[in-house]
């Protein structure tokens, strides 16, 4: 039988792996800022909804700025970064620069909480990087140079980062599922301001499929796959559900070329593999490290 941990784990990164394929469908219609902003505010009108029933406590002080670096990474900086890089490259070739995602929240998260990994982590860590960026380079076919839409992705990867591990921090105070739901609500004035920009400069025009992955993007992908996900790291152990998150990029290239009709190539599937595997040695190395801390803190 499945932990609980690694099951809700899982259960938030397949609806995770839905979302680079589905945002490249709904960009056929609807313009990438209302796709990234106009999602946002979809799930926070949810988040809004779910805080006001279960009566939460409001954030105090510094909670508020904290709050607001998971809005800017989570809520607003990936899904807009994304949303502009996917106009202008496959769905499967997001999904392989979005895989440094799991050593680069890791590096992130041990800079902010003063870990102090063993050599491995940084090596595993700065090889994914380095795949990820060459992977990009080479399928690009610009003679080694990036493409524009490579720098969205890769800033897209490191705001998403800094986003989940403080939401990580954070939400040992606030709850998990209400760190998101107050990050979404907090952004929410910002992310309405930038719709309401979209549709009077780029007015929707999109088929049904179009909307309903759009409504995937918001009700799922930004609001309740975040519940299973945190919950999943909640209950633990977070170095094992952690790792659960490498099997998005895989899962994310399958849906590309299964509802898309993407050609996966070998270039593709190298660099993935690649990326997963540098995100994976990192992941571990951490996960020891820590142990080995742990270990020796231990009374005799």
């Amino acid at each position: 039988m499945v932990p609980a941990g690694l099951a809700w784990g899982l259960a938030g990164v397949v609806a995770f792996s839905f979302t680079v394929p589905l945002t490249r469908v709904a960009l056929g219609g609807l313009d990438p800022l209302f796709i990234g902003a106009g999602r946002a505010v979809v799930a926070a009108a949810l988040a809004a909804g779910a805080l006001a029933l279960t009566r939460q406590a409001l954030p105090r002080g510094r909670q508020w700025l904290r709050l607001a670096i998971v809005a800017g990474g989570v809520v607003a900086g990936f899904p807009l970064l994304t949303s502009y890089a996917l106009t202008e490259v496959p769905a499967s070739h997001g999904a392989v620069v979005i895989a440094m995602l799991p050593a680069a929240t890791a590096v992130i998260a041990v800079l902010r909480t003063g870990e102090r990994p063993v050599r491995a982590f940084w090596a595993f860590a700065a090889l994914g990087a380095l795949a990820a960026v060459g992977f990009a380079a080479l399928q690009g076919g610009t003679g080694g140079h990036l493409q524009r839409a490579d720098v969205l992705l890769v800033l897209g990867v490191v705001a998403c980062a800094i986003g989940y591990a403080e939401g990580g921090v954070i939400s040992r105070e606030l709850g998990s599922w209400q760190t998101i739901s107050w990050a979404l609500v907090l952004a929410a004035p910002v992310m309405l301001a930038l719709t309401g920009a979209s549709v009077a400069t780029h007015p929707p025009a999109a088929t049904a499929t179009q909307w309903l992955c759009f409504a995937y993007l918001a009700c799922i992908s930004m609001f309740l796959g975040f519940f299973a996900w945190y919950r999943g790291l909640a209950i633990g152990p977070m170095a094992q559900v952690s790792q659960v998150q490498l099997a998005q990029p895989v899962l994310s290239i399958t849906w590309a070329g299964l509802l898309l009709g993407e050609q996966i190539t070998w270039l593709t599937v190298v660099g993935g593999l690649a990326v997963v595997a540098c995100a994976a040695g990192a992941s571990s190395a951490r996960a020891s490290s820590s142990r080995a801390r742990t270990g020796r803190a231990r009374p005799s």
